[in-house]
């Protein structure tokens, strides 16, 4: 049997395994290599440098939410409901994401960490969505009229402990269900003015 080519994608997901066993501290593109059953260049021939992988792969962890979030922000409908289904979206992923694989949850915030700029573009890109919704929102009437993407920015910091990996702590404690809802029901108040 063959074995399937090495791409990015291969790469990544064994990165990802390698993290997952070794931690963040102790892994290295030899570990990786070694789980692809390649040598560390070819490896490198993909990704430059160390950090360039483990940048690759925090992007990567940041952009599964991307899209399901974009969709939201997109779709048609009044923007209030829209804008709560998106950060009830952002809060469910970012559960699942701490819940379902705390050991990988606990490597991606060191790689976060490492990697400021990657962070830096996802949050824009988060709030670019929140501004959609603000701005469709203030088109239609439904929103006082207001400067979307400050409002985004607004809206992205009073949800802080919904979406921001230093609270993940909390997302499992009781009442945090209905504190999200308290901050969701404000927020859309607020903005209808």
């Amino acid at each position: 049997m063959t074995p399937a080519p090495l791409t990015p994608e291969r790469i990544l997901e064994a990165t990802e395994d390698v993290l997952r066993r070794f931690g963040p501290a102790k892994a290295t593109v030899v570990d990786v290599a070694r789980a692809l059953g390649v040598s560390h260049g070819s490896v490198y021939r993909h990704f430059g440098s160390k950090a360039a992988l483990r940048e690759a792969v925090t992007q990567r962890w940041l952009d599964l939410s991307h899209a399901e979030l974009s969709a939201v922000a997109d779709a048609d409908g009044p923007a209030g409901p829209r804008l709560r289904s998106w950060l009830a979206a952002l809060f469910a992923a970012k559960r699942r994401k701490a819940g379902d694989d705390p050991e990988l949850f606990a490597t991606y915030m060191v790689l976060v960490g490492e990697n400021s700029a990657t962070v830096d573009r996802h949050i824009e890109t988060m709030i670019g969505q929140l501004a959609r919704i603000v701005e469709s929102g203030v088109r239609s009437g439904e929103f006082a009229g207001t400067d979307p993407a400050a409002t985004a920015r607004a809206l992205w910091d009073a949800t802080n402990r919904f979406h921001d990996p230093a609270y993940a702590a909390d997302w499992s404690l009781p009442g945090i269900d209905a504190a999200f809802d308290a901050v969701c029901g404000l927020l859309l108040r607020g903005l209808q003015g």
